[in-house]
């Protein structure tokens, strides 16, 4: 494509060199340039993309967008001097594949908790209703059956551009996408079109990133600034900081909620292990999901749909037989009916929600025995809080490693049983090993017990010094189980 073609709504603060080449692709990484390619040098807080400026045309690089233009400048190359070299390539990515994003219905959710399990119950949904389908998560890509990788909950925007080209060329209707903090303040959402967006909650999160709550709650709060006003901005109202989120936004605006007036009124009527019942809209439903956290999501995701203009009785007869996203309440039964849950719950807020879920479930003398590490270089505040939840909402508590990453895990085990109240400190013990942890709950777990394994979720690896190790909750409560129970 040429140059000048991809520079649609684009501010230059200076122009050296011909825009009237091609351009083969678009790269934000020198290692990854090619003959033909458009390098956008971005600020960073680690690596700064500018310092790469000459390794880039070396490489092959015949165009740059920069903020700092180079104090020598190759004539053959092209240099674009822009205000925001990230919001930019945002703007260049979805330029060069042709706006994929105005060719479907791109609705985003946000959050700190239930945003993963928004989405893949709403592409579920969509997918059972007829449609073709996208899916942008933490836990994959999809179009359609195709499933794809993921490495971060947004990806930057070239890739986000590329895989929605994919999605149109292959006919998708839909995409359901989460949009996190980072990508917002990141700009990896610049240039996109939103047919809606879907406020879950916020809570403490993401502080070693942002560094105050505040900076955190205007991260979440730019996604809705963003939209235009032929989108919708669906908000949960029962968090305090829902109506934020819509103060600004040119969204048409809409509110879903269990315990205050809303555009979508929901109501938990039972719980169990088993199952939800909830009246929505004044319809009686059973659902498989559980909790009141997953009470939340199915009336976003309800909200939502009706929104985009489907049908409300056809929408809550597919959202009954919906299976919680992996991961996410995900339960694992021993042949002495030891239940096993398995849940992404790594926020304070979160894993409280969890384990209030199943302190509600609890029947008779049934032990709520808890495993949950924190993760390394992330934020550190939240840890003795994890800790403190785990220990007073449990009847016993193993505190283990999670992802260390290059932090010790001894250091982060610390932290964490700073948090443990003097009066819970005898139910409470620390196995680093986090296969070892979890054996130890099966071990000291009776019959009817329930065991939550919190903080990984549907991860399948365990992160130590920069290196991904096979890891799987899942697999190794199964394969306690089977060792010592025989299943």
């Amino acid at each position: 494509m040429i140059l000048s073609n991809i520079l649609y709504k684009v501010s230059l603060l200076a122009v050296s060199g011909k825009t009237d080449i091609e351009i083969k692709n678009i790269v934000f990484d020198s290692r990854q340039v090619q003959s033909g390619t458009l390098f956008v040098a971005i600020g960073g807080t680690q690596v700064d993309g500018h310092n790469f400026i000459q390794k880039a045309i070396e490489s092959g690089a015949s165009a740059i967008i920069c903020e700092r233009l180079p104090d020598v400048l190759n004539e053959e190359i092209c240099y674009l001097q822009v205000e925001n070299s990230a919001r930019t390539m945002g703007l260049v990515a979805a330029n060069f594949y042709d706006n994929p994003s105005k060719k479907l219905k791109l609705v985003g959710v946000t959050g700190t908790n239930g945003k993963t399990s928004t989405v893949t119950i709403l592409f579920r949904l969509f997918m059972r209703l007829g449609y073709r389908c996208g899916l942008l998560s933490t836990v994959q890509n999809q179009i359609d059956d195709d499933i794809i990788p993921s490495t971060h909950t947004t990806p930057d925007s070239v890739k986000i551009n590329e895989l929605l080209h994919d999605m149109v060329q292959k006919g998708v209707l839909y995409c359901f996408m989460e949009v996190s903090s980072h990508s917002v303040v990141q700009e990896r959402i610049a240039g996109l079109h939103f047919a809606g967006g879907i406020f879950t909650n916020i809570t403490h999160d993401h502080l070693d990133f942002h560094e105050t709550f505040d900076n955190y709650i205007k991260a979440k709060k730019g996604f809705f600034d963003q939209l235009p006003s032929s989108a919708f901005a669906l908000v949960n109202t029962d968090d305090k900081n829902g109506k934020i989120m819509i103060q600004n936004t040119k969204a048409r605006k809409e509110t879903y909620s269990l315990k205050n007036i809303g555009s979508f009124k929901g109501k938990i009527l039972a719980c169990s292990l088993f199952g939800l019942q909830m009246d929505i809209d004044t319809r009686e439903v059973w659902f498989k999901l559980i909790g009141a956290f997953n009470a939340y999501n199915l009336l976003g995701v309800y909200g939502a749909a009706v929104l985009l203009g489907e049908n409300a009785d056809e929408v809550l007869m597919q959202l009954s037989d919906i299976k919680p996203p992996s991961g996410r309440f995900e339960q694992v039964v021993s042949q002495n009916h030891i239940v096993g849950i398995i849940d992404y719950a790594h926020t304070p807020d979160a894993l409280k929600n969890v384990l209030e879920t199943i302190v509600d479930l609890q029947e008779g003398n049934q032990q709520i025995i808890t495993v949950v590490g924190c993760g390394g270089n992330r934020d550190a505040s939240k840890r003795p809080i994890m800790a403190e939840i785990a220990s007073r909402l449990s009847n016993r508590v193993i505190l283990t490693s999670d992802n260390p990453r290059n932090e010790d895990p001894w250091t982060i085990l610390g932290q964490m049983e700073g948090g443990v109240p003097v009066i819970y400190v005898n139910k409470v013990q620390t196995i680093e090993d986090r296969r070892e942890a979890i054996f130890e709950a099966v071990r000291i777990a009776r019959p009817q017990d329930i065991i939550l394994v919190a903080g990984k979720g549907h991860e399948t690896y365990q992160d130590i010094k920069g290196v991904k190790h096979h890891f799987d909750d899942k697999e190794v409560l199964q394969e306690a189980f089977k060792e010592i129970w025989g299943k």
